[in-house]
């Protein structure tokens, strides 16, 4: 260890070369190198965290440099995981980078998590904190939980020395049609870089033992008032027990009659036949990526252009996630006689089967 490196933090008193050699020491691992993953890889990495942990398995959008700051335009098409690994070595030389380049899934969430001391939720969806939660749970790993909405955002520490989990906090997973979706509300690009830099700070509080934990607490930061407020988290005793991952961690559809398996659309549109692909995402997105032949409705203007839809044939609704089709097909299914799909888990899940297949 350069011993000048981080003396601004080893003169600290209450801090320390024993609380910096514990960081030396650390595992952490960052699920998502996004809004909330790219300022906690920056400052853990440059804090000087021995070992970092990168789940991720996403290309840098445009869309994306409002908020992920590790990135720049060059980056744009390029792997995430490959981007920043190469900005955090430049940063800091002497951390050991992990890439897993995927994402965390049923089957490898145990073994990659159980490599680790703390776990860093950089995630935006639902099904993925679950998996995160029961995994730790199992693996009596703590976890620091952030959240994401609009000008606001959320953080605490679950699993940590007895405490609360997720599942205190939520102990059901909302269906696809309750969980709010940051293509639609959006988030002010500043807000993902406090909540991150909590998160980072949170798990040097965990590994080190300074300061108070927010364990048994969740913190709200709301960036319109520069309020921050704090809520008291009763432990579950129940939510302690897990012993093995849930069957599945989907989230629930309203419709599940209505889904296309990513395998089965893909054998559609290699057949070369024609078929009516409603793309409901904003017109950003759709210009980025879209399907060949599909029709760009964005969600907030479906109500007025559904005459743009073809009724003597079957449509199949597509987003980025399977959150916006999901509300497409509501909106639809009433006014429409016609066979109604959409395409389950998205493109991004149609992405990840064509990249290995």
């Amino acid at each position: 260890m350069k011993t000048n490196r981080y003396i601004r933090q080893t003169i600290l008193k209450g801090f320390g070369a024993e609380a910096q050699s514990k960081l030396k020491n650390a595992k952490v691992l960052v699920v998502g190198a996004g809004g909330l993953g790219v300022p906690v890889l920056q400052y853990l990495n440059a804090m000087g965290i021995g070992t970092l942990g990168i789940v991720e398995n996403d290309t840098v959008d445009l869309s994306n440099l409002q908020r992920q700051v590790l990135y720049g335009e060059a980056d744009v098409g390029l792997s995430k995981l490959e981007v920043a690994k190469m900005k955090l070595m430049d940063q800091n030389s002497e951390t050991d980078i992990n890439a897993h380049e995927t994402f965390l899934n049923r089957e490898n969430a145990l073994e990659i998590i159980e490599e680790y001391d703390v776990v860093v939720d950089a995630t935006d969806n639902f099904p993925t904190r679950y998996l995160i939660n029961d995994a730790c749970v199992i693996l009596k790993k703590p976890f620091v939980y952030g959240a994401l909405h609009e000008f606001e955002g959320q953080i605490s520490v679950f699993n940590y020395k007895g405490g609360p989990t997720y599942r205190c906090l939520f102990p059901t997973m909302p269906g696809k049609d309750e969980v709010p979706d940051c293509n639609e509300n959006g988030v002010l690009g500043i807000i993902p870089g406090i909540i991150g830099n909590l998160q980072a700070l949170e798990t040097v509080k965990v590994i080190t033992g300074i300061g108070e934990v927010l364990s048994g607490q969740l913190l709200i930061f709301d960036g319109l008032q520069q309020e921050y407020r704090k809520f008291h988290l009763d432990v579950q005793e129940e939510n302690l027990k897990r012993t093995e991952l849930e069957e599945s961690y989907e989230a629930i559809s309203c419709d599940v009659g209505a889904l296309i398996s990513v395998a089965d659309f893909s054998t559609l549109l290699n057949t070369k036949t024609g078929i009516q692909i409603i793309d409901v995402r904003t017109t950003e997105e759709f210009e980025n990526f879209h399907f060949e032949g599909a029709n760009n409705i964005p969600l907030q203007q479906l109500p007025e252009r559904i005459n743009e839809i073809d009724i003597s044939k079957p449509a199949y609704l597509v987003c980025q996630s399977g959150i916006r089709s999901t509300k497409a097909l509501q909106i639809l299914k009433p006014v429409l006689d016609i066979d109604l799909f959409e395409l389950e888990g998205g493109i991004n899940k149609y992405l990840q089967y064509a990249v290995n297949t």
